[in-house]
């Protein structure tokens, strides 16, 4: 049994998670979370066993000194509650941790007890993808969800998508067979500048969550650190011609993919939204309703598939970026995703140094991409078209 002594009675909990690896390109989803955590003094409550979910070749612990004693920090998922002051407060339960190399619908079941004891209302996962976006233009955040009625109430995306998923996808259909309201929100990062940190889509996905769940979040310095990052990428590619025309180009598709949706009722939304932020208006109400123990129907090709199995049960620096591939010889099943899609994300690895990774969730295994991996093997590419 889950037993949460010390924490209080929440107003209205919403869980927002992120998960490093796959679905973490640019760190963008991790590093939100850990805003969120930094700028409201979140207070730790539970962890899970590391030895249950992950694989330590693959997850490396730390060891470190503190006061001169040898200490070790093993990786895992941590949970923490915090509290959102104004003239209506409520309560965010954080979870941020590694996606788990193993065992992972009982990691869901897991996450979702705590979701149940806590009285949680909605679960928000928040994930990154590889893409062919400009990093001069603003950065495309997708939401989607399983749930019709929530896609049509808070104008998400259904997800359609089908193939490879990773752990953001699986805990989106796990809180769909439980019953629970979830949205994943997905930020497109520059193929062509994958490396961590990418301030300006953590800021993108932050902005997106404040409209999802109105509440005013505190950006800190992400928006200097933002501007800071997209001139240092301005500066790098002005130095290589081919990487200039590359993005001149990547700029000119997405502005033409973009000019029908310029529309009067576009841009009045927009408008709306920079006024609430401006004036510290919350965004859209959020749907009522909270985690229960009872699993639901998901809608979706899984609909039937081990429905019981998703219910609680008792027990660095810059680096210059690399020149796009000549187009003549890239083949037609190798392609990179052209616009932003809901669960393709891919991140860097954890241990084995850079490498190619392939694969994503938005379209086929053929993916590719190369980037730096933090201690592992490289960032996957995003390829086809997803919405999951």
């Amino acid at each position: 049994m889950i037993e949460l002594e010390g924490v209080p009675e929440l107003i209205d909990p919403v869980m927002v998670a992120a998960f490093e690896g796959w679905n973490d390109a640019g760190d963008a989803a991790s590093t939100a979370v850990g805003h969120l955590d930094r700028e409201w003094k979140g207070e730790v409550f539970a962890a899970l066993d590391a030895e249950d979910y992950y694989d330590f070749q693959v997850n490396r612990p730390n060891v470190f000194l503190e006061g001169g004693v040898r200490k070790v920090t093993w990786p895992t998922t941590r949970l923490s509650v915090v509290r959102v002051s104004g003239p209506k407060p409520r309560d965010l339960v954080l979870v941020r941790g590694i996606e788990p190399s193993m065992r992972w619908r009982s990691f869901c079941n897991e996450i979702l007890g705590f979701a149940h004891e806590l009285g949680v209302e909605m679960v928000v996962v928040l994930g990154a993808l590889l893409g062919d976006t400009p990093h001069t233009r603003p950065v495309p955040v997708s939401g989607v969800t399983s749930d019709p009625d929530l896609a049509r109430t808070m104008d998400l995306e259904e997800t359609r998508y089908e193939g490879p998923t990773g752990i953001v996808g699986i805990l989106q259909e796990a809180c769909t067979h439980a019953g629970v309201p979830a949205v994943s929100l997905w930020a497109a990062v520059p193929h062509y500048v994958s490396q961590p940190p990418n301030p300006k889509a953590t800021l993108a996905l932050l902005n997106r969550l404040e409209d999802l769940i109105g509440i005013r979040i505190p950006m800190g310095e992400l928006p200097e650190d933002a501007r800071a990052w997209q001139l240092g990428v301005d500066q790098l590619a002005a130095e290589d011609s081919e990487v200039a025309e590359y993005v001149q180009s990547l700029e000119e598709a997405r502005d033409t993919a973009e000019l029908p949706e310029a529309s009067g009722e576009a841009i009045a939304r927009e408008f709306e939204r920079y006024l609430r932020r401006r004036d510290g208006q919350p965004g859209p109400a959020q749907p009522g309703g909270h985690a229960t123990e009872g699993g639901g129907t998901a809608d979706g090709r899984d609909a039937g598939r081990d429905a019981g199995s998703y219910r609680r049960g008792t027990s660095g620096g810059r680096r210059r970026p690399p020149k796009p591939p000549a187009k003549d010889a890239r083949n037609e099943d190798d392609q990179t995703d052209t616009g932003p899609a809901s669960e393709t994300g891919s991140g860097p690895g954890k241990d084995t140094g850079t490498g190619t990774g392939t694969g994503t969730d938005g379209g086929t295994d053929t993916g590719s991409g190369s980037g730096p991996g933090t201690e592992t093997g490289g960032s996957g590419s995003a390829s086809g078209s997803g919405d999951e």
